[in-house]
């Protein structure tokens, strides 16, 4: 039987190993710690719902008793004072409810909140290979559509389901308090409610569970698509990605149309359970009436009371649809927002740093292995040792495994085993021992110096100039039309590519670690910006211990020391002079390079490094 569109969504997703996803039992405990801290607020927005709640019960009692004034044909001036009082009542429930409401409100935006915060902090926590093993339309589709329909249900479910909880228990007791029998007869609708809700949360559970996966899956066949439109287009591919795209979307809207048909259908027996209760009330009414058991009144208040039910009860159950889809969302929040800091870390290898003065600047690797997937090793018993204030230039063809031991010293990856050792932090309070500055830099949107100021946030305006000046980009950012105030990133002033890399080489700075890791920091510039960025780079990390990923070889030849990878190991080690002579991996990589670049004064195997002007 050829499976559906959903169904092979599901099997796709379930391929990439979907980040954690608590179970309700886990989600309850870890809600209870949110709101915790709100204990005060929480009992104070109770006590304004449940006061709203107690004085609306007032309305239908003076009803009844209007009901009984007219009964008893009692002067029209007896009616003043109910009707008076019913005035009051709807004065003070307006003024409780809209305090209760309001608090409630209050508690559940603080605990969201603190979701967001926690949420967040362990998912810039959570190990690369995880994020690209589960896609980003996973993690994605976290950030965006469960946050949204978690703050929809705070702001909109939370309130209302609160408020016609209260009403149900506290109008039932009322009905018994008129005549226990009332209650009995109220009741009979409660064994058809009970079953409509059980088998709706029978049905819904797993039904919203496949609707978020499937959307997860929208989202990461959306981002695959966009990010790819080149290649798409280059190979002809689009009918094939709009065709893909189209499946998913399908199956995500054939996952919500079943939703839908189960609200209706749920709908439909709700009605059932009213009809069935509020005759029972009125064939109760006119039993114990006709005994001379209740007056008329008491009759028509126990009648108000079911009557006044349908809509509490009908809201609580209804907003099992929101609850139940809230809750899907909330238990992948918390799946990734209520993991321990330590579990976000693999716990492979050891990557640890030293106090203070344990030899400033040194940067110890040992023994190191790595494998993104199992069996498929990348580093191979890497051994290597940066002293303190060294500039070590790592250079090999690709695929040797640079960036990924230039990511392992920066702490972004733990090893799978072996053990990396740094210094301790910085002198200007950022608290980094290491910083990696890559060829991929982000720009914040807003302000440039806010930009700036997230390598250190208690930077002056001085220090940041000073940062800028270091790496020769003080100028063009005065230039900028509001100088360091002007936005950037996203909607804001457009940065060429080397003035992207400058901004992250003025970070590095602002960090002031003892280690720095650039992997092909200059790589984005091309030949003109070159020299430029070749420039900054040296300035940003003098008097620093540094590992320099290098794409030029002239920076390895300016480099302290060079290291030579191949095939994930250390096969050479030394001086450009020393390894030029020896004539092994980099001397064939120099030769490689510069030999389209002699000239008659620097043939190909002289220790002069080529100049740009050379390339």
């Amino acid at each position: 039987m050829k499976d559906t569109p959903a169904e092979m969504n599901e099997e796709a997703m379930t391929a990439r190993e979907l980040l954690p996803t608590a179970a309700p039992a886990r989600t309850r405990a870890a809600v209870r710690e949110l709101v915790r801290p709100y204990h005060r607020l929480a009992v104070g927005s109770f006590a304004a719902m449940i006061a709203a709640t107690a004085v609306g019960l007032l309305v239908q009692p003076l009803l009844g008793y209007m009901v009984d004034l007219v009964a008893d044909r009692r002067p029209p001036g007896d009616l003043t004072l109910p009707v008076v009082l019913l005035v009051v009542v709807a004065l003070v429930q307006g003024g409780t409810t809209a305090l209760g409401l309001s608090l409630v409100s209050r508690l559940g935006e603080s605990v969201l909140a603190r979701l967001r915060e926690q949420f967040v902090d362990r998912a810039l926590r959570l190990p690369l290979e995880q994020v690209e093993k589960a896609g980003t339309g996973d993690l994605n589709a976290r950030v965006t559509r469960d946050v949204a329909r978690v703050g929809e249900a705070v702001r909109s479910a939370l309130p209302e389901l609160t408020r016609s909880v209260l009403a149900i228990v506290l109008t039932l007791g009322a009905m018994a308090t008129l005549d226990w029998r009332f209650l009995l007869a109220a009741l009979t609708a409660v064994p058809v409610q009970a079953h409509t809700a059980r088998w709706y949360l029978r049905n819904a559970v797993p039904l919203y569970a496949r609707e978020r996966i499937a959307t997860g899956a929208q989202q990461q066949q959306l981002l695959d698509t966009i990010a790819g439109a080149g290649t798409v287009r280059a190979y002809r591919l689009e009918e094939q990605h709009t065709s893909q795209v189209t499946e998913r979307s399908s199956a995500a809207v054939g996952l919500t149309m079943r939703g839908v048909k189960l609200v209706l259908r749920f709908y439909n027996r709700l009605h059932v359970a009213e009809y069935t209760g509020l005759a029972a009330v009125l064939v109760t009414g006119f039993l114990l009436v006709r005994a001379g058991s209740v007056s008329i009144g008491t009759a028509t208040a126990a009648a108000l009371y079911f009557h006044s039910l349908f809509s509490p009860v009908n809201s609580a159950l209804v907003l099992l649809d929101d609850a139940q889809t809230a809750t899907a969302a909330l238990n992948r929040l918390v799946g990734v927002a209520d993991r321990p800091a330590a579990e976000t870390e693999p716990p492979a290898g050891v990557h640890e740093t030293l106090t203070p003065d344990a030899d400033p600047g040194t940067v110890s690797v040992s023994g190191v292995h790595h494998a993104y997937e199992p069996g498929r090793p990348v580093l191979r018993d890497v051994t290597l040792t940066l002293r303190t204030g060294e500039r070590v230039a790592l250079v090999g063809p690709s695929g040797a495994g640079k960036t990924t031991l230039a990511k392992l010293i920066a702490g972004v990856h733990r090893p799978t085993s072996g053990s990396i050792r740094l210094p301790g932090t910085g002198t200007s309070g950022s608290g980094l021992p290491v910083a990696l500055v890559t060829q991929e830099t982000h720009v914040f949107a807003g302000p440039l110096a806010e930009d700036l100021r997230l390598a250190r946030a208690a930077a002056t305006d001085e220090q940041v100039r000073a940062a800028l000046t270091a790496v020769d980009a003080l100028d063009w950012v005065e230039a900028l039309p509001d100088g360091l105030g002007t936005v950037v990133g996203e909607g804001g002033h457009r940065l060429t590519p080397a003035q992207v890399q400058q901004l992250a080489l003025a970070r590095l700075v602002l960090a002031d670690p003892p280690v720095a890791v650039l992997d092909e920091a200059t790589a984005e510039a091309g030949s003109t910006g070159a020299r430029l960025l070749e420039k900054a780079a040296a300035r940003a990390i003098e008097g620093r211990t540094a590992l320099v990923v290098a794409h030029r070889l002239t920076q390895a030849a300016a480099a302290d020391r060079i290291v030579v990878m191949e095939d994930g190991r250390i096969v050479e080690s030394g001086h450009h002079d020393e390894l030029c002579a020896a004539d092994g991996t980099y001397a064939s990589l120099w030769e490689a390079w510069s030999g389209t670049r002699a000239t008659p004064d620097h043939p190909p195997h002289t220790i002069t490094a080529p100049t740009l002007k050379d390339h």
